[in-house]
């Protein structure tokens, strides 16, 4: 199986396939994994390629982290808590859950009715249009093809409540404003993000580089499984043979049984053979919506807390990644950052910022920061660049439903996969990775699981949740000095001004050191989460080891059952996602702003892969990522 790109997507699809015996060969055009999430270096600090958090409701996105071990490097809330604050007015509110164990939805209401961001009759209207949205069904198409603006104007939502609740998820979630985004795609996130589980939109966010967390412990995984992983290669066309598919990339041919192409919408259309989808054009009229990140920092602390949401301001949302970022390694070298503080700035649906000069950005953000946080009047700004995803999401606009395809073609052994295709999500991590295990089940249809190849047992550490919230786990994956994450050397980031360059040298704080491989073999620990419900068709049990039986014919995805997901429904609430176009980074002031980088189809397969299996269960690490 060749996976061409190399993004949450792709990978997720590498792994599920790889973890059930077949032989996968990841190709992805830059020269590191991990697609729109992920990292460079910048004068000794890793710099992500935006600012992503997920929520509890996020299943497969967490099973993914689970997969790779490197969940406990993550922290999630005990409870929903957003400061937010009312730049009009100077004051402090805060959307937060109650502590009272009330059942889902009424557990919304005291959140509601406590959040002073507008007079309490317009809260109460709040509410009842949040159970509203509930009842709605996103996948219809006249609620996709409304605008949430319009639908919530309709139910006496003022234009006060829409900027001050409504936009804060929409903004984030979809890379929209209300009045820009599709109904559908909102009420999915609100009905599944708040409304159907009490803690559903419990916020989480990585304390490690995005490299770290997504690319670096990919590569290290796939490694171990026997995948193999090959960066900088661009495809340039796949056909279909009569045995199976060859892809032709700018380094060769390879021949495989099934591919799954995991690559932005564009990119998907132009390398799409003849017959696989109806108008693959149609992904083009998906569009983009950029997103845009000014990079801040202080010599000093200006900011408490992880996060602030700011309301009637420029200033959207703001990150502190002073740790993330390894600030403190960096002092040595550059003594003026010596107890700073690093701040992101988060400019969701950012059209009307992504073409101003980096200057003219920064001028407008040091300043409007000074209005805003009291500590930054007297701090001082040592630093200020900016970053710019003309091409972050596709644009979540009414009526787009039509234009997303599911994972299947119209050819076997062909999958599609991305946040972009028809996932029922908006553009977000959670979406990407749920696509890829829905490709990965379609591409390896009618395949039978090989025997288990002899080695030591992989060994999934148990992950638990400390009283603060955050995941801590029990050794593994960076959990000590002595146990870092390993690296794989085509996935390090480049430490380039404008990262996918070149491949890095060496690496910068914060990247994780290879690890002793060949630990003893011990069965698999209990996993400290729910457990999904099992697949409805179990898996082919593999053939006796002494006679491996011959993988059976590729089965026409049109005959397959639909791809089989982790059990519980969630919808994907983080931060919108940005796409597979690397960004560079702008040093404020400057005359204009540097043009982003166009990032190339990525690559293709590996010669000779193995066919695949029958069943993907979801239910287990090896099979999907448990929910």
């Amino acid at each position: 199986m060749v996976v061409v790109g190399g993004g949450l997507a792709g990978l997720s699809a590498a792994l599920t396939a790889a973890d059930i015996g077949a032989d996968v060969t990841v190709l992805e055009a830059r020269p590191r994994l991990g697609g729109a999430t992920a990292s460079f270096a910048r004068d000794g600090l890793w710099v992500d390629t935006g600012q992503h958090v997920f929520m509890r409701c996020c299943t497969a996105y967490r099973g993914f982290l689970r997969r790779l071990g490197v969940e406990h490097l993550t922290t999630l809330q005990p409870r929903l808590d957003v400061p937010v604050l009312l730049a009009g007015s100077g004051t402090n509110a805060r959307l937060r859950r109650t502590r009272i164990p009330w059942p889902a939805p009424l557990h919304l209401t005291p959140a509601l009715l406590g959040y002073r961001a507008f007079p309490l009759g317009q809260r109460l209207r709040a509410a009842l249009a949040a159970y509203r949205l509930g009842r709605l069904d996103p996948s219809r198409p006249e609620v996709d093809g409304v605008s949430f603006g319009s639908w919530l104007a309709r139910r006496g939502q003022s234009p006060a409540t829409i900027e001050a609740l409504w936009e804060l998820l929409t903004v984030a979630t979809l890379n929209a404003p209300a009045d820009a985004a599709s109904l559908g795609l909102a009420a999915k996130v609100v009905r599944t993000g708040l409304l159907e589980r009490a803690d559903a939109g419990d916020i989480g966010w990585a304390e490690v580089p995005l490299q770290r967390l997504h690319g670096e412990a990919a590569a290290s995984e796939l490694a171990d499984v026997g995948a193999d992983v090959r960066t900088g290669v661009k495809v340039r066309t796949i056909d279909r043979t009569a045995t199976g598919w060859r892809v032709v990339t700018d380094s060769g041919t390879l021949d495989a049984d099934s591919v799954v192409l995991a690559v932005p919408p564009p990119a998907a259309a132009a390398l799409l053979p003849e017959g696989a989808v109806a108008d693959p054009e149609r992904f083009v009229d998906l569009g983009s919506s950029p997103i845009v990140n000014v990079h801040m920092i202080y010599d000093r602390p200006v900011l408490a807390g992880p996060f602030l949401a700011v309301v009637g301001s420029p200033v959207q949302w703001v990150f502190d990644r002073t740790a993330s970022s390894g600030i403190a390694e960096s002092v040595a070298d550059h003594p003026e950052r010596a107890g700073a503080q690093y701040l992101a700035i988060s400019l969701s649906a950012a059209d009307d910022w992504i073409d101003r000069p980096a200057g003219e950005i920064r001028d407008i953000f040091v300043e409007e920061m000074r209005r805003l946080l009291p500590a930054a009047r007297d701090a001082e700004a040592v630093e200020v660049f900016v970053t710019r995803e003309r091409t972050a999401t596709f644009r979540q606009a009414p009526g787009t439903r039509a234009l997303r395809p599911g994972p299947a073609t119209g050819l076997p052994g062909l999958a599609l996969a991305g946040a972009w295709t028809d996932t029922d999500w908006p553009a977000t991590m959670e979406g990407a990775v749920r696509s890829g295990l829905a490709a990965a089940k379609v591409a390896l249809g009618g395949w039978r699981p090989r025997p288990p190849s002899p080695g030591p047992a992989r060994r999934l550490l148990p992950v638990v949740v400390t009283s603060g919230g955050a995941p801590a786990q029990l050794g593994g994956c960076g959990s000590s000095p002595v146990s870092p994450c390993k690296t794989s050397q085509s996935s390090r980031t480049p430490e380039t001004k404008v990262p996918g360059e070149r491949p890095s040298s060496s690496s910068p704080p914060g990247s994780s050191a290879p690890r002793p491989t060949g630990a003893p073999s011990a069965p698999p620990l209990p996993a400290a989460s729910p457990q999904p419900s099992p697949p409805s068709t179990p898996p082919t049990p593999p053939s006796s080891p002494a006679s491996p039986a011959p993988p059976a014919s590729p089965v026409p995805p049109s005959s397959s059952a639909p791809p089989a997901l982790p059990s519980e429904q969630a919808l994907p609430t983080e931060q919108a996602l940005p796409t597979e176009q690397a960004l560079p980074t702008e040093q404020a002031p400057l005359p204009t702003p540097t043009s982003a980088p166009t990032s190339a189809a990525a690559s293709t397969a590996a010669p000779g892969a193995t066919p695949n299996a029958t069943s993907i269960s979801t239910a287990s690490p090896t099979g999907g990522f448990p929910a």
